[in-house]
């Protein structure tokens, strides 16, 4: 094999694996940047410049750590840059760490991608995770594209001997029938740092972090740290690093979004997790008593009262199908061997849950200004509509062989909902310094590793939130003719990123 290319859902996890392989790899000082490259998010509008087309990165190293994001990319989006890097995947082993993590909608043209790279490319493909999504035949459509498996895909020999050794928390359900309030979640999380020593909540939304938070500072001070995408990942780093040097020596609280339940090596002696996926309860659940120095961690799922996530369907349905689950489960707990995230509760899950959303798994679109009702699947395949639109008007079939609509499935395809945009944030003395040489360096040359190392100290923004910085003028192009951005000082908290607001002046000074 030629590469290992390691694709991962969250930055701050690449942050954690990359770091640790190049203490292993790069051992001398002339390796350092040769063997492991870090390929986060790109710093720059969707459409580039000539200087920045120059600056993209093409995986072209021994191991390469990248996002889902920039993998699908490769694979189905517009333009040229995704395609400059998809030669790499031939001949190449790629792991997926935290499949269950892969975006609903892009389910069947992932399956469709991993058996051509692994049949007609060369290439060997892992799926790491410990909540397997069923993506074999036997559960999703074959027709449309389901992962070719073996009888022998399973690399554990007996997956739940795996799970009852490895089983090192209780799950409690602790939903309530008019839900919790912000108050009550935070007297618990108190109630079990004092008893425990350490407690970590993970929620749904930003929104919700912020508030539990703020409640949380009032009674645990110093004790009490907070995580979220609105920080880059220089700043979540080191908050990492604060709470992982306290823990099991002073008490501890963190309120993080889920970036932080899949993947990050950290230990807490009790969780508390928002409702959400049965999938996501597990995943939170892997942060509890991880190194098994307790007999048992206990995690709590709690139903929160006022949590608004209507706009995040995957999380809205995710929930849904775990209350549907957990309401099985309390019926007849030994049908699923009394472990509410056990192999069998979570393929009941699964199956309720890609049952529901078959429909979804083709990526839905809308085709141009008519409205038309389509999905990349077939855009990229038979394109039938296409062609019944071309027979309708020609009275003939289209004598071409390839009838694909490949421009337009790459311009629909975005392999999250809403596309973002990255600013780069100037957290520390060290991103104040990254904003000043890059709005100095000119040369290409002299961009390119500045660009690198932006990736540690840049946040991806929805429109909305773009949009509004915009308005308050708190954003800047690096340099006129790029769509490279950083953002005024003023709107960059120490606690929770980036804020839509000016922050106040004495942590502007703290900063």
């Amino acid at each position: 094999m030629d590469r290992i290319i390691y694709v991962i859902p969250f930055t701050s996890i690449i942050d954690q694996n990359a770091c640790e392989v190049r203490k292993i790899l790069e051992v001398d000082e002339g390796d350092s940047g040769r063997i492991v490259l870090e390929h986060h998010s790109n710093v720059g509008a969707e459409r580039q410049s000539w200087k920045e087309k120059l600056l993209c990165d093409n995986w072209d190293a021994p191991i390469v750590y990248t996002t889902m994001v920039q993998f699908l990319e490769a694979l189905f989006g517009g333009g040229t840059r995704g395609a400059r890097r998809m030669h790499q995947l031939a001949r190449s082993v790629i792991v997926f760490d935290e499949i269950q993590t892969l975006p609903i909608r892009c389910v069947h043209m992932f399956c469709n991608s991993v058996n051509f790279l692994v049949q007609s490319c060369g290439s060997s493909v892992v799926l790491c995770t410990a909540t397997q999504p069923l993506l074999g035949d036997q559960h999703i459509d074959r027709l449309k594209g389901a992962l070719a498996l073996s009888s022998e895909n399973e690399m554990m020999p007996d997956v739940q001997q795996l799970f009852d050794q490895l089983k090192r928390v209780e799950v409690r359900d602790e939903r309530k029938p008019k839900g919790w309030a912000v108050d009550e979640i935070a007297e618990l999380t108190v109630n079990e740092v004092t008893e425990s020593g350490s407690c970590l909540v993970v929620v749904n939304t930003k929104k919700s972090a912020r508030e539990l938070y703020g409640k949380l500072s009032e009674s645990l001070g110093e004790s009490c740290f907070h995580l979220s995408t609105g920080m880059c990942p220089a700043h979540r780093r080191e908050v990492l690093d604060k709470v992982k040097s306290r823990l099991d020596k002073a008490p501890v609280a963190c309120v993080s979004t889920q970036l932080i339940e899949a993947g990050v090596d950290i230990d807490f002696a009790s969780v508390i997790r928002y409702l959400a996926g049965l999938d996501s309860i597990a995943q939170a659940a892997g942060r509890c008593n991880r190194h098994g120095a307790r007999a048992e961690g206990r995690v709590f799922v709690v139903n929160p009262a006022e949590e608004n996530i209507d706009c995040l369907k995957d999380i809205a349905v995710g929930r849904d199908k775990a209350n549907t689950v957990l309401d099985d489960y309390a019926e007849d707990p030994a049908k699923y061997g009394n472990d509410r995230i056990g192999p069998p509760l979570l393929e009941w899950y699964y199956q309720n849950y890609f049952y529901d959303r078959s429909a979804d798994m083709v990526y839905p679109v809308s085709l141009g200004n008519s409205g038309q009702k389509d999905n990349l699947l077939n855009l990229l395949s038979t394109n039938p509509l296409a062609v019944s639109e071309y027979q309708r008007v020609h009275r003939e079939s289209p004598s071409i062989y390839l009838r694909q609509s490949f421009k337009e499935a790459g311009r629909l395809f975005k392999s999250i909902d809403a596309p973002t945009q990255s600013v780069i944030v100037p957290f520390g003395k060290e991103g104040k310094d990254l904003i000043g040489e890059l709005c100095g360096a000119f040369d290409v040359e002299k961009q390119f590793p500045l660009l690198r190392k932006a990736q540690q100290f840049s946040v991806n923004l929805f429109p909305h939130e773009f949009r509004k910085l915009q308005e308050e003028q708190a954003i800047f192009r690096i340099q006129e003719e790029t769509e490279i951005f950083y953002l005024d000082q003023k709107y960059y908290s120490n606690r929770f990123g980036v804020s839509l607001e000016p922050i106040n002046e004495e942590e502007l000074l703290y900063v």
